[in-house]
Formats: structure tokens, C-alpha cells, sequence
């Protein structure tokens, strides 16, 4: 199997937490015409307060709404893992997936949760992150690591830089100022989660925590990150 040469892959623990985290992001980097790839890790069947919805029900609604929310960013494809909701174990297996992508789709930039948010975090986020990060360094870069996909094909890949969305400590921020309402139209798009008009006091709110994490630069909203560059 041929490597792919991908600009970002965005892996997500659920449907809907990358807007949340990075689309604004995203939207600049397919906009100059970066190749992008979102990895959705579950299938988001237990994110309802609807007593009668069901689980296999909510996993394909939720599908088609990050289906809809990435073709409004521009990203170039969406790979569902499917695993279940609040399912996620820190496995070889799942690991071993990441590690096949991230080996067959090459990215420069990895974009995860981060798995070191302190107290109150889902804890698909931090499995989701800590295994993303396992699978870039060292498991993607070790030829030893997983040789049953060296005959697949798949060759070692040393990503450059990995960027974790949520962190208590950033050291770098995307300007979103131009890209701030493609971002909100991208998570209205997941309405079982936001409504089918998502309420304007969630708009305000997530504006306000934009203008926060700009605090301090030269533009108004900002996406906040901690930035990891790889020596080569």
C-alpha cells in the first residue's frame, strides 16, 4: 500500500470535538489549499439525553453530521474507526490503527485532544490523545514497531509537529478572526448535540473563549493549542 503525503489529520475522540477544538484552524489551512484528514474515533451512540433514541440510531445521525460539518471546512476525508462511545482503552490494538494512518496518510501535523486537561475531562479525550500521541512517537517513526505493516507496505513516518486542542497550558495561537463563523456553521451542523438552532447564549460563550485565547495578540479570536515540533 502506497504512503499519501496528507498536510493535517485531525484525530478525534468523538463527532463534533473537532469544531469544537480546530476548525476554525482547519478551515484556513483547506482554504490555502492543505490537504486535511479527520480520523473519528467513536461513533458518538451514547451523546443524547433522548430517552428514545437509540444507540445505533444516534451513531449514523451523528456520522452524517460530521460528514456535513467536514465538507463545509474543505477537509478531503473522514475516516470512522466506530468504536464505541466511552468505550476507548489505551490497547495495542488502537494503537496499532493510528499508527496504520498515520504511517499510510503521512501527515506533517497531528491535531488531538490533549490527554494532561487536569479534573473534569471526558475520558475518551484523554485515551484518545494519549494514544495519538504514543502512535506518532515512537510507534509511526520504529520501523521495529508493528513490521507486520512493513508488508503491508507501510513505511515509517516521522510526523513533524503535533498540536493538542484543550490544554491547560498553550504556547501557541491560530488567528480564527476570518474563519471564526465557517467554525460555528461547522458545529451547527452536529445538531443532535447543539440543537437544530444552536442557542445564541453558546454562540456568546464560545466568541468569548475565542477572544480569550487571542488575549494579547494582534488579531481578535484565536484557537489555542500546545505546539510540539519534533527535531529532525
Amino acid at each position: 500500500m502506497a504512503g499519501k503525503q496528507t498536510d493535517m489529520m485531525v484525530i478525534t475522540p468523538h463527532p463534533d470535538d473537532a469544531e469544537f477544538g480546530v476548525a476554525g484552524t482547519v478551515v484556513q489551512w483547506t482554504r490555502a489549499g492543505k490537504n486535511v484528514v479527520y480520523v473519528v474515533c467513536t461513533n458518538g451512540d451514547k451523546g443524547t439525553s433522548d430517552r428514545n433514541m437509540k444507540p445505533q440510531e444516534l451513531a449514523k445521525i451523528r456520522e452524517q453530521e460530521q460528514l456535513a460539518a467536514a465538507k463545509l471546512l474543505g477537509v478531503s476525508e473522514v475516516i470512522f474507526l466506530r468504536h464505541p462511545d466511552q468505550s476507548l482503552e489505551d490497547t495495542d490494538d488502537f494503537r496499532k490503527e493510528l499508527v496504520r494512518l498515520i504511517r499510510q496518510y503521512r501527515p506533517e501535523v497531528v491535531v488531538t485532544a490533549s490527554p494532561y486537561r487536569r479534573y473534569m475531562w471526558h475520558r475518551d479525550h484523554r485515551i484518545t490523545g494519549r494514544v495519538a500521541l504514543d502512535a506518532v512517537f515512537p510507534f509511526a517513526r520504529d520501523h521495529l514497531s508493528y513490521p507486520e505493516l512493513l508488508e503491508e507496505g507501510l513505511e515509517p513516518h516521522k510526523v513533524k509537529e503535533v498540536w493538542l486542542w484543550a490544554a491547560d497550558d498553550t504556547n501557541y495561537r491560530s488567528n480564527i478572526t476570518e474563519t471564526f463563523d465557517i467554525k460555528m456553521a461547522a458545529l451547527g451542523c452536529h445538531k443532535s448535540q447543539v440543537g437544530n438552532e444552536m442557542p445564541p447564549e453558546m454562540k456568546e460563550r464560545l466568541r468569548q473563549r475565542a477572544e480569550t485565547m487571542a488575549k494579547g495578540e494582534d488579531f481578535e479570536l484565536a484557537e489555542a493549542f500546545y505546539r510540539i515540533q519534533f527535531r529532525r
